[in-house]
């Protein structure tokens, strides 16, 4: 992985991280918003202490171990990846509520739009705060966007250490299992 310096990761804030993404996808993973490593490389969850990929690998939804800068490849499986806030930031404490608020209308208008089966959104506090759903816990959700099941899954980011990889892994595979693998 390159390696960057603190000047250029803060440069990385005004760089715009695209979507991977394609319309009837089984499931549209949803992340917070970028990081700097990940602005920085244009790769999702590229932070190596991010666990992302080895969790998506060991719930069964890809057939090997990808790398962040494999992301495409996730169409082939009917996946993909998409952010609630666009903007790139050190730490998901940077975002105001209303850039949670205008992040969750922008996500269901291209929920929407692309229609998959699932929409899972990988981090419940970031979920409660994009839909006004304080009660919401990890696991499938009422909420329905369209015909779009929603799902909450836990942050893989490697400070969310009460989630070992083994019960991400349960978590995700839940997922797996309910879209129809």
């Amino acid at each position: 992985m390159a390696r960057f310096t603190p000047e250029e990761l803060e440069a990385a804030r005004d760089r715009v991280v695209p979507d991977v993404v394609a319309e009837g996808l089984r499931v549209l993973f949803c992340g917070i918003n970028p990081g700097l490593m990940t602005a920085a490389t244009g790769h999702h969850f590229a932070r190596p202490g991010n666990r992302f990929w080895p969790v998506l690998h060991r719930s069964g939804f890809t057939p090997r171990l990808l790398k962040p800068s494999e992301q495409q490849e996730l169409l082939s499986y009917g996946l993909g990846i998409t952010n609630v806030v666009a903007r790139a930031s050190a730490r998901a404490d940077e975002l105001s509520a209303e850039e949670y608020r205008e992040g969750g209308r922008l996500l269901a208008a291209k929920v929407t739009r692309l229609r998959p089966r699932r929409l899972a959104v990988v981090g419940v506090t970031a979920y409660r705060a994009a839909f006004d759903d304080r009660k919401a816990r990890v696991g499938p959700q009422a909420r329905m966007i369209g015909d779009t099941h929603v799902w909450v899954l836990p942050n893989p980011s490697g400070l969310n250490a009460h989630w070992t990889l083994e019960t991400m892994a349960q978590e995700f595979g839940r997922l797996r299992e309910a879209a129809g693998d």
